[in-house]
């Protein structure tokens, strides 16, 4: 059996090829190459369509597990056949990070969320709402989370106005005051 190829960059060497003769081709010769692309991911994505399609009649339970795949979600995601909407992935997302959160009396509130534009808008709540640090919690594990669930979302939005008392989820309560903000940012 052939040795596994790290996928992850062929993916990151294709983008570099295209960015080369984008850089250094004639405009037919460059035009020719991105027809070429086109169409045989059209051809693959029609393929992957009719796979899921059949995987849906005879084993639906297996769509759940190309869901669960890295590789074949995110060729599932590039061809817009994604089981499952990118609402629920970043509320999956949002629910995983949410026990680390809340070791430090937080949590987050997904806010907004543009299918089109791939952007998401977040509030940090409890003690993270105001926290010096909630920026680099944000980076650290809510950001990560949700763009490993949703890899097209291109834009993540903090909503940096303190919530109200009402918007504060009940399992918190009051926000409590706190001395020091939590610098942890690692989910280990």
């Amino acid at each position: 059996m052939p040795e596994p190829r790290n996928l992850r960059a062929s993916g990151e060497r294709i983008e570099q090829a295209l960015s080369e003769l984008q850089a250094s081709a004639d405009d037919r010769t460059l035009d020719l190459a991105e027809e070429l692309l086109r169409l045989v991911s059209e051809l693959y994505g029609a393929g992957m369509a009719r796979m899921v399609e059949l995987t849906r009649e005879r084993a639906p339970e297996l769509v759940a597990d190309f869901a669960a795949d890295e590789l074949v979600a995110s060729l599932l995601l590039a061809q817009g056949l994604h089981p499952d909407s990118l609402d629920s992935r970043v509320e999956s997302a949002l629910a995983s990070v949410r026990p680390f959160l809340a070791k430090h009396g937080g949590d987050v509130e997904l806010l907004a969320l543009d299918d089109e534009l791939g952007a998401v808008r977040l509030r940090l709540l409890g003690n993270c709402d105001g926290c010096p640090s909630s920026a680099a919690t944000l980076r650290g594990a809510v950001e990560a989370a949700i763009l490993e669930a949703a890899p097209e979302v291109t834009r993540i939005v903090l909503d940096e106005t303190p919530s109200s008392a009402s918007s504060v989820p009940i399992t918190l309560g009051a926000k409590p005051p706190y001395d020091e903000c939590p610098a942890e940012v690692s989910l280990s």
